[in-house]
């Protein structure tokens, strides 16, 4: 039994990758700009608009869930640039990915499936944070500036910014922005994970060993942090396994 409810979460995210690897492997078209665009723009916004107005639990919960996550990602930082210089990599290369994981189109769909509604919107939550500091300390690291313009411009940072005002002011929503963000938010998740297929597909690995490494160091680096913060901010229940 828990083998099938495992395999019951897990599952729609790798068919739906696994669909848009097949996609680009048939040799058919897909535009990923145009929908990585609709995804970020309109879909991605709508949806962290929509889960936080629809969270019934105290904004509080939503605060405790952003500053773990911030808590979180600055640990990455910290081990990841050990990890590097230890390994001898560039940290300007390697620094970014150790910090930001897949928290969209892995993290959501299963944040979904395992621990319903509730779940998804501290997922979100996790996804938006994560989101706002790549667009600019990920730049920053990347580029070597940032360029704030680009985020006062993300429409992500400012259905943050519009759901937290409406959450903490207890401004009710109409019905109208309530259902159409509803509907445009409902076609993130599944073009998120196809376009992870399609992004995989396009990969080619050139020295396994390397990328094997850093993966494990990853992996071990989020085990222990995820434990680490999650025991520190006391969180219990359905907090600490969204978290984890």
């Amino acid at each position: 039994m828990l083998i099938a409810k495992l395999f019951s979460i897990v599952a729609p995210v790798y068919i739906c990758a696994g669909l848009g690897f097949a996609w680009i492997r048939s040799g058919r078209h897909y535009d990923k700009k145009l929908l990585t665009d609709l995804v970020m723009t309109i879909g991605a916004p709508c949806l962290v608009f929509r889960s936080l107005i629809g969270f019934s639990e105290s904004p509080q919960v939503l605060a405790d869930m952003a500053l773990a996550t911030l808590v979180a990602l600055l640990s990455f930082a910290v081990l990841g640039f050990v990890a590097l210089r230890l390994l001898r990599l560039k940290a300007s290369t390697y620094l970014s990915p150790m910090i930001f994981g897949n928290t969209g189109n892995m993290g959501l769909p299963i944040c979904l499936f395992a621990f319903g509604e509730k779940g998804l919107s501290l997922g979100v939550c996790f996804f938006a944070v994560n989101t706002l500091l790549h667009f600019t300390a990920g730049q920053w690291l990347w580029a070597g500036a940032v360029s704030f313009r680009r985020l006062f411009t993300t429409p992500l940072f400012w259905s943050v910014m519009l759901g937290v005002v409406t959450v903490v002011t207890g401004t009710p929503v109409p019905d109208w922005l309530r259902n159409s963000t509803t509907l445009l938010g409902d076609f993130t998740i599944p073009l998120m994970a196809f376009t992870l297929g399609v992004t995989l597909s396009e990969l080619r690995v050139r020295d396994i060993h390397r990328s094997l490494w850093i993966s494990v160091v990853r992996t071990v680096m989020a085990v222990g942090v995820g434990f680490g913060v999650a025991q520190v901010f006391g969180f219990d229940g359905l907090m600490r396994d969204v978290f984890l």
